[in-house]
């Protein structure tokens, strides 16, 4: 089954960036859906962005929309999150999701998030 570690989070100030790493192991199968989603305490879980690793095909929810970027690379079976222009709502656990391709679309996960889940990283944005 697919096992996915992430790495990257910390503290950063308002207005600062980080990225985010999700390492992809164990799949059975050349093509997946990866993705992020995040949970702040006492929140609901809320997708961010979502690709494809066969094409590159992405899904952003409304709310990542021109600070969030997600990519990857297929040679390393990593997927990246690029986080700009912090705020301290962003504040967060952030996990990542992941389901083979032949199971999943990138809309799907990142709305359902009902694939397998990394134990997260903590991202904290503070002054």
């Amino acid at each position: 089954q697919l096992q996915l570690v992430e790495s990257g989070g910390g503290l950063v100030q308002p207005g600062g960036s980080l990225r985010l790493s999700c390492a992809v192991t164990g799949s059975t199968s050349d093509y997946y859906v990866i993705g992020w989603f995040r949970q702040a305490p006492g929140k609901e879980r809320e997708g961010i962005a979502c690709i494809r690793s066969s094409d590159g095909s992405t899904f952003y929810r409304d709310s990542a929309k021109g600070r969030f970027t997600i990519s990857k690379d297929n040679a390393k079976n990593t997927v990246h999150l690029q986080m700009n222009s912090l705020k301290q709502e962003d504040t967060a656990v952030y996990y990542c999701v992941a389901d083979e391709e032949v199971r999943t679309t990138v809309q799907a996960l990142c709305v359902r998030l009902n694939g397998y889940w990394g134990l997260g990283t903590q991202v904290t944005v503070s002054s």
